[in-house]
């Protein structure tokens, strides 16, 4: 233990910009959001390129709880969502650089039942097929193999999407390095329709004309919770540790001893792979000891002030942008801002975040956690969790200017990615330079290192409780190359590792406990 106290302390510096979280990531957190699903921002990440070092990726991941068999629409972006990422390099807490994402739906084949269909070399009607289509008549179209072209015949809903750089005042689009359209990659419908989804989706990886790589479509949710046995009270399952981890299951990050509610479900995901030489305020990779090395983002979705439906006409919007959803630093808005107050968050911008402060005095989490657990918690005004979130160490170099308080998801760009192999879930707990709240990367397990924070550790290590909820990795393995999420679940195949079900980790090892 005193050999971890340095990293602890260094840890808490850093952890009390992370405002105190609930469990659900941002999944439907708002009022607002709760009813617009195609602007709920669900997760949003930064970390240095796993596979190059000397770039960072983004990911915006949007619409939660998507049920991948759930036809004939799916899940397409909204054409009337601005989707953005913003990033502050000069510690202001306003966005010196944006990158904004746009869509535009087509139907291809608008008599069709559903957005998506085809199999094998294609189907025709039959011998005994009764007129007016006469026998021989193509039917079913060939399975979907492309995104564009003859293997898209039976892609009948289709997005494309602008990508435009903002930055010092000038907008730029960012367009594909070959000149085609840039295409969203669409829900894995099941393997008759979509044959060889991996090979499709890798298709919706785009290289653009200044280095920059994107990627947008449904993919698999990367987000890993008991979420049901979380807002039952926080009723953790005994078999799992009943809410604070045995220290075997706390060491083992490739082991859940809960089922993951998450399991099975998609999201739609925007990726965003930039070079730190275009983030950073110098124009160069810093070193990490370098003032200029950390910087803020945060994601936004934004829809138009007025929006008129005119069937059968489209649809008129006008009026600019009003900003729906936010989201820097995982679960903030979930349960520490009040009920009354999460739609003014969301819409707020994060350079006012001072007039929130109050919310964390006195989190009621911490209180829960009192009593339920018995654990003993700080005492009140608990300035350890003000969401002050600051450029300060051991995230930014000493002597980084603040900056005013704001949550800005903070990376440090010059600390290098760490290798799968020693790659530690409770990220900078677990003395993991490269994780949470160091950004944050996929397999980042936000909620038991926010767990810990609310339980106290952010005053001191004598409040660092081995809290969780006993799942510690995701249902699939994520890709460790861009765009470093795994690909949509199938439809057809999907699974949902629920209680009482063998197989808690990826499909196999011991069965998940009921209780």
């Amino acid at each position: 233990m005193n050999r971890m106290k340095p990293i602890i302390c260094a840890v808490l510096a850093a952890l009390i910009v992370t405002p105190p979280p609930s469990f659900a990531a941002s999944h439907r957190e708002a009022p607002i959001t709760a009813l617009d699903t195609k602007a709920d921002i669900t997760d949003f990440f930064a970390f240095v390129s796993y596979d190059d070092p000397t770039k960072v990726t983004f990911l915006l991941n949007v619409d939660p709880f998507l049920e991948p068999g759930n036809g004939p629409n799916y899940f397409p972006f909204d054409d009337n969502v601005l989707y953005e990422i913003n990033i502050d390099n000069n510690n202001d807490a306003l966005a010196e650089i944006s990158f904004q994402v746009q869509f535009q739906t087509t139907i291809n084949a608008p008599g069709v039942f559903t957005g998506y269909v085809g199999a094998g070399a294609g189907i025709n009607a039959p011998a005994n097929s009764p007129a007016p289509v006469a026998p021989g008549t193509p039917i079913v179209p060939p399975a979907i193999t492309a995104l564009s072209g003859p293997g898209a015949a039976g892609l009948s809903l289709s997005q494309t999407y602008t990508v435009t750089m903002i930055k010092g005042g000038v907008s730029t689009e960012l367009t594909n390095a070959t000149a085609a359209p840039l295409y969203a990659v669409p829900s894995n419908v099941g393997p008759r329709t979509m044959p060889n989804y991996p090979a499709l989706a890798a298709q919706g990886i785009y290289t653009l004309n200044n280095g920059v790589k994107v990627f947008a479509g449904t993919v698999d949710d990367p987000f890993y919770i008991d979420l049901g046995a979380a807002f039952d009270s926080f009723n953790f399952r005994t078999a799992a540790g009943g809410g604070v981890l045995s220290a075997a299951a706390d060491a083992n990050d490739h082991v859940n001893t809960a089922s993951d509610y998450v399991s099975g479900y998609n999201v739609n995901t925007i990726a965003i792979e930039v070079p730190i030489a275009m983030l950073t305020r110098t124009g160069i990779i810093e070193p990490a000891t370098s003032a200029a090395a950390t910087i803020g983002a945060w994601g936004t979705t934004s829809r138009p002030r007025i929006f008129v439906r005119r069937a059968p006409l489209q649809p008129e919007a006008s009026g600019g942008w009003s900003q729906v959803q936010r989201m820097g630093n995982p679960l903030i808005n979930e349960l520490i801002i009040g009920t009354g107050s999460k739609d003014f968050w969301s819409m707020s911008q994060p350079v006012n975040d001072s007039q929130f402060a109050s919310f964390d005095l006195d989190p009621l989490l911490a209180r829960v956690f009192n009593a339920i657990y018995g654990i003993a918690i700080p005492t009140p005004p608990r300035t350890d969790l003000l969401p002050l979130v600051t450029y300060a160490p051991p995230i930014a170099a000493p002597g980084t200017t603040a900056g005013p308080i704001a949550d800005l998801l903070r990376l440090n760009t010059g600390v290098p990615p760490t290798p799968e192999a020693s790659r530690k879930r409770l990220g900078l707990l677990a003395g993991d330079a490269a994780g949470f709240p160091n950004g944050r990367r996929v397999s980042d397990d936000v909620t038991d290192i926010a767990a810990r924070a609310v339980a106290g550790i952010l005053a001191g290590p004598q409040y660092n409780y081995p809290i969780g909820d006993g799942v510690n990795t995701n249902d699939v393995p994520y890709q460790e190359t861009f765009p470093f999420v795994a690909w949509a679940q199938s439809g057809r195949q999907r699974r949902h590792i629920d209680p009482g079900e063998a197989g808690c980790t990826m499909g196999a090892g011991a069965g998940c406990p009921t209780n």
